[in-house]
């Protein structure tokens, strides 16, 4: 068995991968919030960028913290085909819970939409680690799998019931560090299941280091801020958003304020 370490550089990957996280879910619950008052293309575009947002936050978290995983003595390389498969399927499982939010009734689309986004977000999770080329093999631990897999289905239901319910910009402040707290506990209670089998014999071709992942992951968490900020820029009032009726699952025109 390999001596795995889960913190090779110390607190800056949990710590950056946190921040992350954080910062996808705010972004994603304001566009959330945004697309809930609009109708039409212009809450298609919001809960696209909600779900690109919140998606891609949380696989960028996952690699992050990953540039801190190490087995002593060996080195870990990544297959880019399955990595970037676990960015499309990030995006598409949380898209899919994120629409089913915005145009299903409240209670069976926030079940069914956690439901699909949480196993989606499991499935990105272990398909990052499917990726891992090392001279060895990866066990897991099924009973921390699962526990892992339960974290990941109550902390997409919780997002989605905070894009239901939570309005305005201090409030959205408050939800984000809480939900980085659950995207983070997913990641390194699945990380918890696994264990290293060493083998000489093991082919380590195809692989790209892990290093190679910061300038991507840096360019990208540019991106979240830049775009944050260009949509909290255009976006209706705070004051707006927290007194306008949500509609879900209809496109009807919102009633005038003040009438």
């Amino acid at each position: 068995m390999g001596e795995i370490h889960h913190a090779d550089h110390g607190w800056v990957t949990p710590a950056v991968s946190y921040f992350v996280a954080c910062l996808g879910a705010f972004v994603a619950l304001r566009s959330a919030r945004w697309a809930l008052v609009s109708t039409g293309r212009t809450r298609v575009y919001w809960l696209l960028f909600a779900s690109t947002s919140l998606g891609a936050s949380i696989w960028s978290m996952h690699f992050i913290a990953m540039l801190g995983f190490s087995v002593t003595g060996i080195d870990i390389s990544y297959r880019p085909g399955l990595t970037v498969l676990s960015l499309l399927v990030a995006v598409f499982v949380v898209g899919l819970g994120m629409f089913a939010v915005g145009y299903g009734r409240r209670l069976p689309a926030l079940l069914a939409g956690g439901l699909t986004t949480g196993l989606g977000v499991a499935a990105m999770h272990y398909l990052g680690m499917a990726a891992m080329v090392l001279p060895g093999h990866l066990d897991y631990d099924r009973t921390t799998v699962w526990a892992s897999v339960g974290i990941a289905v109550f902390a997409a239901t919780a997002a989605l019931w905070a894009a239901l319910n939570i309005r305005g910009t201090l409030a959205v402040l408050a939800a984000a560090p809480v939900m980085g707290v659950a995207v983070c506990a997913m990641h390194y209670t699945g990380m918890a299941a696994v264990s290293v089998r060493l083998d000489a014999a093991q082919s380590t071709e195809g692989g790209v280091m892990a290093l190679q992942f910061i300038f991507p992951l840096v360019v990208g968490l540019g991106c979240y801020i830049f775009f944050g900020s260009l949509a909290f820029a255009v976006s209706p009032s705070s004051t707006t958003i927290g007194t306008q009726p949500i509609l879900v699952g209809r496109a009807a025109p919102l009633a005038p304020r003040g009438r």
